[in-house]
Protein backbone atom coordinates (compact mmCIF):
# COMPACT_ATOMS: atom_id res chain seq x y z
CA UNK A 1 0.00 0.00 0.00
CA UNK A 2 1.41 3.41 -1.02
CA UNK A 3 0.94 6.31 1.33
CA UNK A 4 0.69 9.80 -0.12
CA UNK A 5 1.34 12.88 1.89
CA UNK A 6 -1.16 15.65 1.41
CA UNK A 7 0.09 19.18 1.61
CA UNK A 8 -1.88 22.34 1.87
CA UNK A 9 -1.82 25.28 -0.53
CA UNK A 10 0.64 27.21 1.64
CA UNK A 11 3.14 24.34 1.70
CA UNK A 12 2.79 23.98 -2.07
CA UNK A 13 3.48 27.68 -2.59
CA UNK A 14 6.48 27.59 -0.24
CA UNK A 15 7.87 24.53 -2.04
CA UNK A 16 7.53 26.31 -5.39
CA UNK A 17 9.15 29.48 -4.03
CA UNK A 18 12.09 27.43 -2.69
CA UNK A 19 12.45 25.85 -6.13
CA UNK A 20 12.54 29.28 -7.82
CA UNK A 21 14.93 30.57 -5.16
CA UNK A 22 17.32 27.67 -5.77
CA UNK A 23 17.04 28.00 -9.55
CA UNK A 24 17.88 31.73 -9.50
CA UNK A 25 20.80 31.06 -7.16
CA UNK A 26 22.08 28.34 -9.50
CA UNK A 27 21.67 30.61 -12.55
CA UNK A 28 23.70 33.38 -10.91
CA UNK A 29 26.37 30.84 -9.93
CA UNK A 30 26.53 29.42 -13.46
CA UNK A 31 26.81 32.77 -15.24
CA UNK A 32 30.43 33.73 -15.94
CA UNK A 33 31.07 37.33 -14.85
CA UNK A 34 34.82 37.72 -14.34
CA UNK A 35 34.67 41.53 -14.46
CA UNK A 36 32.02 41.67 -11.74
CA UNK A 37 33.46 38.92 -9.54
CA UNK A 38 36.26 40.96 -7.97
CA UNK A 39 34.18 44.12 -7.62
CA UNK A 40 31.20 42.42 -6.02
CA UNK A 41 33.41 40.37 -3.70
CA UNK A 42 35.07 43.62 -2.58
CA UNK A 43 31.69 45.34 -2.12
CA UNK A 44 30.35 42.42 -0.09
CA UNK A 45 33.39 42.48 2.21
CA UNK A 46 33.30 46.26 2.57
CA UNK A 47 29.64 46.06 3.58
CA UNK A 48 30.50 43.79 6.52
CA UNK A 49 29.30 45.34 9.79
CA UNK A 50 27.68 48.19 7.79
CA UNK A 51 31.07 49.88 7.27
CA UNK A 52 29.92 51.68 4.11
CA UNK A 53 26.76 53.00 5.75
CA UNK A 54 28.62 54.13 8.86
CA UNK A 55 31.17 55.98 6.70
CA UNK A 56 28.37 57.77 4.84
CA UNK A 57 26.65 58.54 8.15
CA UNK A 58 29.88 60.01 9.55
CA UNK A 59 30.21 62.29 6.52
CA UNK A 60 26.56 63.37 6.76
CA UNK A 61 26.87 64.01 10.51
CA UNK A 62 29.48 66.68 9.81
CA UNK A 63 26.82 68.84 8.15
CA UNK A 64 24.25 70.43 10.50
CA UNK A 65 20.52 70.25 9.79
CA UNK A 66 18.91 67.66 7.54
CA UNK A 67 22.12 65.77 6.73
CA UNK A 68 22.85 65.25 10.42
CA UNK A 69 19.24 64.20 11.05
CA UNK A 70 19.52 61.79 8.10
CA UNK A 71 22.68 60.28 9.58
CA UNK A 72 20.98 59.75 12.93
CA UNK A 73 17.91 58.20 11.33
CA UNK A 74 20.09 55.96 9.16
CA UNK A 75 22.18 54.69 12.06
CA UNK A 76 19.01 54.06 14.07
CA UNK A 77 17.58 52.09 11.14
CA UNK A 78 20.75 49.98 10.95
CA UNK A 79 20.40 49.17 14.66
CA UNK A 80 16.79 48.05 14.24
CA UNK A 81 17.53 46.04 11.07
CA UNK A 82 20.63 44.37 12.45
CA UNK A 83 18.92 43.35 15.69
CA UNK A 84 15.83 42.14 13.85
CA UNK A 85 17.80 40.11 11.29
CA UNK A 86 20.47 38.67 13.53
CA UNK A 87 18.77 38.29 16.90
CA UNK A 88 15.29 37.36 15.67
CA UNK A 89 15.07 36.36 12.01
CA UNK A 90 18.09 34.11 11.75
CA UNK A 91 17.34 32.41 15.07
CA UNK A 92 13.69 31.81 14.25
CA UNK A 93 14.03 30.58 10.66
CA UNK A 94 17.45 28.86 10.83
CA UNK A 95 17.77 28.37 7.09
CA UNK A 96 21.02 26.70 6.07
CA UNK A 97 23.45 28.65 3.94
CA UNK A 98 23.65 27.70 0.26
CA UNK A 99 26.08 24.98 -0.79
CA UNK A 100 28.20 27.11 -3.09
CA UNK A 101 30.58 24.24 -3.88
CA UNK A 102 27.67 22.13 -5.16
CA UNK A 103 26.43 25.15 -7.14
CA UNK A 104 29.97 25.65 -8.48
CA UNK A 105 30.22 29.30 -7.47
CA UNK A 106 33.53 30.58 -8.85
CA UNK A 107 36.22 30.72 -6.17
CA UNK A 108 37.08 34.24 -7.37
CA UNK A 109 33.71 35.32 -5.97
CA UNK A 110 34.07 33.77 -2.53
CA UNK A 111 33.89 35.74 0.67
CA UNK A 112 34.01 34.08 4.07
CA UNK A 113 30.91 31.95 4.56
CA UNK A 114 29.19 33.26 7.71
CA UNK A 115 28.42 30.86 10.55
CA UNK A 116 24.97 32.36 11.07
CA UNK A 117 21.76 31.20 9.40
CA UNK A 118 21.02 32.40 5.90
CA UNK A 119 17.54 33.94 6.27
CA UNK A 120 17.22 36.93 6.17
CA UNK A 121 20.27 38.68 4.74
CA UNK A 122 21.55 40.99 7.47
CA UNK A 123 23.80 42.87 5.03
CA UNK A 124 20.79 43.65 2.85
CA UNK A 125 18.51 44.52 5.76
CA UNK A 126 21.01 47.02 7.15
CA UNK A 127 21.91 48.55 3.77
CA UNK A 128 18.26 48.98 2.75
CA UNK A 129 17.31 50.30 6.19
CA UNK A 130 20.05 52.91 6.04
CA UNK A 131 19.26 53.92 2.44
CA UNK A 132 15.54 54.19 3.15
CA UNK A 133 15.84 56.18 6.36
CA UNK A 134 18.46 58.55 4.97
CA UNK A 135 16.51 58.92 1.72
CA UNK A 136 13.32 59.94 3.52
CA UNK A 137 15.10 62.64 5.54
CA UNK A 138 17.47 63.70 2.74
CA UNK A 139 15.77 62.87 -0.59
CA UNK A 140 18.81 63.81 -2.70
CA UNK A 141 20.61 60.78 -1.20
CA UNK A 142 17.78 58.31 -1.86
CA UNK A 143 18.74 57.18 -5.38
CA UNK A 144 22.48 56.69 -4.89
CA UNK A 145 22.04 54.95 -1.55
CA UNK A 146 19.23 52.83 -2.97
CA UNK A 147 21.45 51.67 -5.83
CA UNK A 148 24.24 50.93 -3.37
CA UNK A 149 21.88 48.91 -1.13
CA UNK A 150 20.67 46.93 -4.16
CA UNK A 151 24.26 46.20 -5.15
CA UNK A 152 25.10 45.06 -1.61
CA UNK A 153 22.12 42.72 -1.65
CA UNK A 154 23.00 41.28 -5.05
CA UNK A 155 26.64 40.86 -4.00
CA UNK A 156 25.53 38.46 -1.27
CA UNK A 157 23.95 36.16 -3.88
CA UNK A 158 26.82 36.65 -6.33
CA UNK A 159 29.39 35.63 -3.73
CA UNK A 160 27.33 32.55 -2.94
CA UNK A 161 26.49 33.21 0.72
CA UNK A 162 22.75 33.91 0.33
CA UNK A 163 19.80 32.75 -1.70
CA UNK A 164 17.86 35.51 -3.52
CA UNK A 165 14.92 34.95 -1.13
CA UNK A 166 17.18 35.79 1.82
CA UNK A 167 18.05 39.07 0.14
CA UNK A 168 14.41 39.87 -0.71
CA UNK A 169 13.41 39.22 2.92
CA UNK A 170 16.32 41.36 4.10
CA UNK A 171 15.15 44.21 1.86
CA UNK A 172 11.60 44.05 3.27
CA UNK A 173 13.00 43.95 6.79
CA UNK A 174 15.17 46.95 5.94
CA UNK A 175 12.20 49.04 4.82
CA UNK A 176 10.25 48.12 7.96
CA UNK A 177 13.28 48.89 10.14
CA UNK A 178 13.65 52.30 8.52
CA UNK A 179 9.97 53.04 9.18
CA UNK A 180 10.44 52.12 12.85
CA UNK A 181 13.58 54.25 13.18
CA UNK A 182 11.94 57.21 11.44
CA UNK A 183 8.89 56.97 13.70
CA UNK A 184 11.09 56.93 16.80
CA UNK A 185 13.16 59.84 15.46
CA UNK A 186 10.02 61.87 14.71
CA UNK A 187 8.61 61.18 18.18
CA UNK A 188 11.91 62.12 19.78
CA UNK A 189 12.09 65.36 17.75
CA UNK A 190 8.50 66.23 18.62
CA UNK A 191 9.18 65.61 22.31
CA UNK A 192 12.16 67.96 22.13
CA UNK A 193 9.98 70.60 20.42
CA UNK A 194 11.78 70.63 17.10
Amino acid sequence: MTTTTKTGPLQDVLRDLRAVDGAVYAAVAATPTPTLDVRLRRLSRTADHSKISFAVAAALALVPGRPRRAALAGVGAIAVASASANLLGKRLVRRARPDREAARVEVARHVRMPDSASFPSGHTASAVAFATAVGVVLPVAAAPLGVLAGAVGYSRVHTGVHYPGDVAAGAVLGVVSAAVALTVEASWSAARGK
